[in-house]
C-alpha cells in the first residue's frame, strides 16, 4: 500500500508529459495551425511580418514609396504557415510554397512541365 501513491503520481506525471509532447498529433488542426496574418496591406507590414530576406528584399519597395498594396494575402498566409509549422526561414518557406504551387499545376521542381507530350529543344 505504501507504493501505491508514489506509483500513481509517477504514472500521472509520465502520462501528462507524454500527452504534452505529442499534442501536435492528437489536437484538432485548427488549434495548432493558426497563423495570424498582418492586417495591413503595405510592403512595410510585410517586412515587419518577416516576409523579407537578402534574396527577397522589400526595403527597396519601401524606399521607392511603391504604391502597390504589398504581397498577395493568400501567399502570405501559406508562407507564414509553412514558416511556423516547419520552423523554416523565409527563403526556405518561399521555396517550399513555390514547389507546392508547381506540383499543383503539373510543373516539376526544376520548372519544366510534367506533361509526357512536352518536347523541349536545347
Amino acid at each position: 500500500m505504501s507504493y501505491f501513491v508514489p506509483s500513481l503520481a509517477l504514472l500521472v506525471l509520465a502520462s501528462g508529459t507524454a500527452l504534452y509532447l505529442t499534442r501536435r498529433h492528437w489536437l484538432p488542426p485548427q488549434f495548432h495551425q493558426y497563423v495570424s496574418v498582418p492586417t495591413g496591406g503595405t510592403f512595410a507590414d510585410d517586412l515587419e511580418a518577416g516576409l523579407s530576406s537578402s534574396n527577397f528584399d522589400l526595403s527597396q519597395n519601401i524606399d521607392a514609396n511603391d504604391s502597390r498594396s504589398g504581397l498577395d494575402g493568400a501567399a502570405k498566409r501559406e508562407i507564414l504557415l509553412i514558416m511556423k509549422k516547419r520552423r523554416m526561414q523565409f527563403d526556405d518557406a518561399r521555396k517550399v510554397y513555390m514547389e507546392q504551387k508547381f506540383a499543383a499545376n503539373g510543373i516539376g521542381a526544376d520548372g519544366r512541365p510534367r506533361d509526357p507530350k512536352f518536347v523541349s529543344f536545347s
